[in-house]
This record gives structure tokens, C-alpha cells and sequence, in this order.
């Protein structure tokens, strides 16, 4: 997440994620991955599953889906691993992967110089930042000074607004009331509610909530800050970081890559140039 594919261009998908690419193991890449990693057959991936259409919880509650996940199932299936996502709240899941407790952190993670001194980070996905509102209550992201803004916690979106509404207070204007939440569905529902004015997410994920609240929200401003999506893995663990940038150019060239993004709508995020800490 902009730490959260154009979101005006997004397309309508009446069935998100049917149909999932799968791959089957590469021996070379395979060979690649760390003993440590590959011990048990499978990654134990940290996932912050409210973030919608990239990671969020299935109709049954449990299982994590989106295009994130279908997509990492690829590259993982490349490498001769399965997968195991356990749900995490978004800011804990860094911390997570230095700690050990996740093998990685596959969770919209914009790459960024602050959290490349703490972990390594392998490009996999372009998203930039949208702002939405309720229909027919635009809010300019430029002149938001006074509103109520609805962010999740921990993302590069906190310290977009929080920049915006200290220019408000420099410029005598009142400030940004700034409400974080844990979740992205729980920003998104404030706005719906009519408790907060507007949101500001990564573009995918504020498309995807426009698109399912029926027309009570809609796209405010134009995207920005576009930036790389990037895997988390520990900074020790380099090695296994440079089998995932090689597993992904093998599933953007067998076609599996661009399959698992058009199947949620999201292929105009898609890069061809993945690379560890780019």
C-alpha cells in the first residue's frame, strides 16, 4: 500500500479473480531458493486481508483472495512452493518478516527509501494514489483543508494527508480532520456512512471500492505518486529476494503474470522489470 493499474481505468469485472494462473515448478528457479525457505515446501506469507482487490477475505471469512494473491501463488508455484497467507494487521507485517514470523510480506507494499533500510523489496505491480467521496460530494485533494479524510493506518497515504493539512494550517486555512483506521474496508465504510468526507488509498483499491458500493462513491482528483508494489523479505535473506525477481520475469513471460491481473481488472499496473530493492 502507498505506505496503497490506473484507477479511472480500471475495467468492470463481474466476476473478479475467476479462472487463476497456475505454474509449475521451474528447476532452475527453483534451485535458487534458500535451504531455510524450502524446508517445509512452502512460504508463510504475513497479508493484510482487508485491501480489496489486492489481498481481502473471501465470501467463507477464512480464505485470502485478490490479485495479489493469485498472483504470488504464481510466482511461488515457479519456485517449487506452495503458499500459506496468514492475515495480519497491515503495519505489523514488516516487523513481521524482520522478526521471522512471516517468510514474507506480500501485502500492496509501496517501495520506498525508509522501508529498503529495513527489509529487501522486490518490484512486482505500479499503483498510485486516488482519493474518493460520496456521489455528487467531490472533495479536491488539493483543497481538502477543513474536511474529514479517512486513511488507513500505516500507509504512505498517512503522511500525504498529514502534509496536506499542515500546508492547510500554514496557510490560515483549518485543518484536515484526519481518521485512521485499521482496515481499508473500514476507512471506505466511513465514507459511505457519510462520517468522514472523503478517502485516499492506493488506485486499484479505491477503484475496486467505488465500483462496489453501487454509485455511493465516486473518484475525486487524478492519480499520483505512482510507485512500485514490492514483495517484503528480510534484508538477510538477498538470495531468496533475487529467485522471486527471477520467478516473476518467468511468469510475465509465459503470460501468467498479465492472466492473474485482466482476471481482476488491474493489468495496466503490470511492469515487465522486476528487480530487488529498484
Amino acid at each position: 500500500m502507498l505506505t496503497i493499474a490506473a484507477c479511472g481505468e480500471q475495467d468492470s469485472v463481474e466476476q473478479p479473480g475467476a479462472g487463476a494462473p497456475s505454474a509449475s515448478a521451474d528447476d532452475d528457479l527453483a534451485a535458487l531458493v534458500p535451504d531455510e525457505i524450502k524446508a517445509d515446501g512452502k512460504i508463510l506469507v504475513g497479508i493484510d486481508a482487508t485491501y480489496a482487490p489486492a489481498e481481502f477475505l473471501d465470501t467463507d471469512g477464512a480464505t485470502v483472495v485478490g490479485f495479489d494473491v493469485d498472483l504470488f501463488n504464481t510466482v511461488a508455484g515457479k519456485l517449487g512452493l506452495t503458499t500459506e497467507y496468514v492475515p495480519s494487521q497491515f503495519d505489523d507485517i514488516i516487523p513481521g518478516v524482520m522478526s521471522g514470523k512471516y517468510e514474507i510480506g506480500v501485502s500492496s507494499f509501496t517501495i520506498n527509501d525508509e522501508r529498503k533500510t529495513q527489509v529487501n523489496m522486490v518490484s512486482y505491480f505500479s499503483a498510485g494514489t486516488q482519493w474518493a467521496a460520496r456521489a455528487g460530494e467531490p472533495v479536491d485533494p488539493d483543497d481538502a483543508c477543513g474536511k474529514r479524510v479517512a486513511v488507513q493506518a500505516g500507509t504512505v497515504q498517512v503522511e500525504d494527508v498529514e502534509a496536506r493539512s499542515a500546508a492547510c494550517t500554514a496557510a490560515g486555512n483549518p485543518e484536515i480532520t484526519i481518521e485512521q483506521f485499521q482496515g481499508q474496508d473500514q476507512a471506505t465504510a466511513s465514507v459511505v456512512s457519510g462520517k468522514n468526507d472523503a478517502m485516499l488509498a492506493d488506485s486499484p483499491v479505491c477503484a475496486y471500492a467505488v465500483q462496489q458500493t453501487n454509485g455511493e462513491l465516486e473518484l475525486s482528483g487524478d492519480i499520483y505518486d505512482s510507485a512500485p508494489y514490492g514483495y517484503v523479505v528480510a534484508q538477510e535473506q538477498t538470495e531468496f529476494a533475487e529467485a522471486l525477481a527471477q520467478a516473476l520475469t518467468a511468469v510475465i513471460a509465459d503470460g501468467s503474470y498479465e492472466q492473474a491481473l485482466s482476471n481482476w481488472g488491474v493489468e495496466a499496473g503490470g511492469i515487465t522489470d522486476p528487480a530487488v530493492n529498484p
